[in-house]
């Protein structure tokens, strides 16, 4: 799915990229982690062909993005790969509903097309109520949903995802994780995920752990390393959730 070899990257006399090779295959949910300075953000926007390596190659899909045009590189972007960020980066003057659609209308879909793929993940979502609404009149994890779901409305193969969940509370935090896994099992996306948050690395299929500019270690779902089981982290969540709102009960008592 996603080939990543050899990859540099320097600003001036900063080297923030030495010779990243990483493998990535479809319908993984992998994390990436490490210091501030470590290269994170880089790293996704070269995925993302936000960005260009000074060298090596990005490979998606079986295709060289390096090798491919500037206007061949808009496209393949704007169909093959969706990006959500830290804040939701939603047009304020146009409703949930346009804001998915906008994508779509840029990669040549008809309006009908548009409208009603947008529907079909706002309804998946839990939003069909607040397609008409604009971003002032939906809550903080509302908005970044709208933000997801505009990041798949040309179905991409690949999501990257820099701080997603940094915004939001603890219960739109969880809420976002969980997202992120149910899409994966209905739609098949691959997702590439920047993040300091611990809870969300300790559930992704592997994290990637980076420190100045190199792949310090790869740590698998569930592996040596990893001494709690994800489905037990969720599970602990859980419980923790339940004792939290006995004990409130108890209070009021």
């Amino acid at each position: 799915m996603i080939d990543i070899k050899g990859i540099t990257k320097s600003f001036g006399s900063l080297q923030v990229l030495k010779g990243i090779d990483l493998h990535i295959d479809k319908g993984e949910v992998v994390s990436i982690v490490g210091p501030s300075g470590a290269g994170k953000t880089t790293l996704l926007q070269i995925i993302g062909t936000l960005d260009k390596p000074d060298a090596g190659n990005i490979i998606i899909d079986g295709i060289d993005v390096s090798m491919l045009s500037t206007k061949k590189l808009s496209d393949f972007r704007n169909q093959h790969l969706g990006f959500v960020f830290q804040f939701h980066q939603l047009l304020p003057e146009f409703t949930a509903l346009e804001n998915i659609m906008i994508p779509a209308f840029i990669a040549g879909k008809s309006r009908k097309q548009a409208k009603e793929r947008a529907e079909e993940l706002l309804a998946f979502m839990g939003l069909s109520d607040r397609a008409n609404h604009k971003p002032a009149e939906l809550s903080g994890g509302e908005k970044q949903r709208v933000a997801v779901a505009r990041a798949l409305v040309n179905n991409p193969a690949v999501i990257l995802a820099d701080e997603p969940s940094g915004s939001l509370d603890t219960k739109n935090k969880a809420e976002l994780h969980q997202l992120f896994f149910d899409l994966r099992d209905k739609f098949g996306q691959t997702f590439v995920i920047v993040t300091h948050d611990e809870g969300l690395a300790a559930i992704t299929d592997r994290t990637i752990h980076l420190k100045d500019g190199m792949i310090e270690k790869t740590v698998e779902a569930n592996s040596a390393e990893d001494e709690t089981p994800a489905k037990d982290i969720l599970e602990e969540k859980v419980q923790e959730n339940i004792v939290q709102k006995k004990s409130e009960q108890e209070d009021v008592i």
